[in-house]
């Protein structure tokens, strides 16, 4: 059992008198159950995934429910949209009220937030597990932030220097690399009694799983073919720019049913979708974005390659962590990637408030000058300071490749700064 970054955050969201409805969401199987049974362990547990029991909760009133239930972790709420009413009105009624929702979906618990609990809720998500959590083992492990969020927190050199051969905690942190691109982060792979089929087995049930229950919950597909060979077309885009037209031509679905498909994969947590960027707004949605399968564990359940990563799915699984890794830290950032007309890419643009932040992921065990060439002189393209810009590998040294732009090996940067063998699972 591991620990989560989001345990602080919801003890925290409960106990502010401006967070009394929370809601926890995230895609399925990332542990939200097991964190909320830990966070909140003396609160009743309701789960509506029952249709039994949605009829009976659904039928009390908000003053029945608050007799009876003046605080409550309410499960897969969004299947009883009546409860959204019933809670706005013990809200709005009784101040003492504290409740947690969850969900395993943005696009089933947001409209209907929106619609009843705005101002009233707080929303918060649960990604598959990051490095740093990788290395706990317990909850009462603490979490060793990565250089990463601490370089973000403070723009702080210091942070991520070093000599990375000459620490054992970044052979830890190599390991740990290793196994997150070999399996993922779903923490039920985190079992050491699991052995390789084992793992296989239960990622490719989970696509089933998600195909099955997820998916017709979402989009209500009466015929799932055309979206999972979106799906499988999408998985082998990877780390590529969505060219809709290809993609429906492909597929055999239309463009807009491409870009709904692609929306539902976005709204349920199995991508990541980076807008591009240019400095006017209005043509960031215009042109076209970029794809990652969030974990390296789905994508081989999808895809059925078992074998190395490719450079594109490499680059997936990193962008996948570095974005994983701001939400879980709370830090405020946009996120895109950037391409030009002559063909300069940055794999990852970082927009925070004080400035940019641009990422080129390499899967190269050595780096070169030539490396950083698409990070130089990226001033002129931008309308805010660029804070810093780093090339990140599997070269195990920290080296200066240009002004402003340094090779990072993405072990060193993204795992736990503390780190010992005992927690390698």
């Amino acid at each position: 059992m591991t620990n989560r970054c989001m345990v602080d955050v919801m003890t925290r969201r409960v106990a502010s008198r401006l967070s009394r409805v929370s809601i926890l969401t995230g895609a399925r199987q990332t542990g939200k159950t097991t964190l909320l049974r830990h966070v909140f362990g003396e609160w009743p547990y309701l789960s509506f995934d029952d249709p039994a029991v949605r009829t009976a909760l659904t039928q009390l009133t908000s003053a029945q429910w608050f007799a009876r239930h003046p605080r409550a972790v309410l499960d897969e709420v969004q299947k009883a949209p009546l409860m959204m009413e019933i809670i706005k009105a013990v809200h709005d009624a009784e101040p003492s009220a504290r409740y947690v929702l969850s969900g395993s979906s943005q696009i089933l618990l947001m409209p209907r937030t929106r619609e009843t609990l705005a101002g009233r809720v707080s929303v918060d998500e649960l990604w598959p597990l990051t490095l740093p959590e990788l290395a706990t083992e317990a909850w009462g492990d603490s979490i060793s932030p990565s250089r990463w969020v601490q370089w973000l927190r403070t723009f702080d050199a210091a942070a991520i220097d070093g000599v990375p051969a000459s620490d054992a905690g970044f052979g830890v942190a190599s390991v740990l690399l290793d196994r997150y691109l070999t399996w993922g982060g779903m923490p039920a792979l985190v079992d050491r009694g699991l052995g390789d089929d084992d793992r296989r087995q239960w990622l490719r049930d989970y696509r089933r799983t998600y195909l099955e229950r997820d998916v017709i919950d979402l989009a209500s597909l009466r015929d799932l073919e055309p979206f999972v060979r979106t799906q499988e077309a999408l998985a082998h885009r990877s780390g590529s720019i969505v060219n809709f037209a290809d993609l429906a031509r492909v597929t055999g679905v239309s463009h807009p049913t491409a870009q709904r498909f692609l929306r539902y994969l976005e709204l349920s947590y199995q991508v990541i979708v980076l807008q591009p960027y240019f400095r006017n707004p209005e043509k960031r949605l215009a042109k076209q974005p970029k794809v990652h399968v969030i974990d390296p564990g789905i994508w081989r359940a999808i895809t059925g390659h078992w074998g190395p990563l490719s450079g594109s799915m490499y680059e997936s699984a990193v962008v996948g962590e570095l974005i994983k890794q701001i939400r879980n830290a709370g830090i405020e950032a946009r996120l895109h990637h950037l391409r030009t007309a002559d063909g300069r890419e940055v794999d990852l643009l970082v927009e925070l408030e004080a400035g940019f932040v641009a990422i080129e992921i390499k899967q190269a065990a050595r780096i070169e000058g030539p490396d950083a060439r698409h990070l130089r002189t990226l001033d002129g393209l931008l309308d805010r300071p660029l804070l810093a810009a780093f090339v990140l590998s599997n070269d195990p040294t920290i080296k200066t490749l240009a002004p402003g732009v340094t090779a990072l090996p993405v072990a060193w940067l993204l795992g736990p700064e503390h780190s010992t063998p005992s927690r390698v699972w």
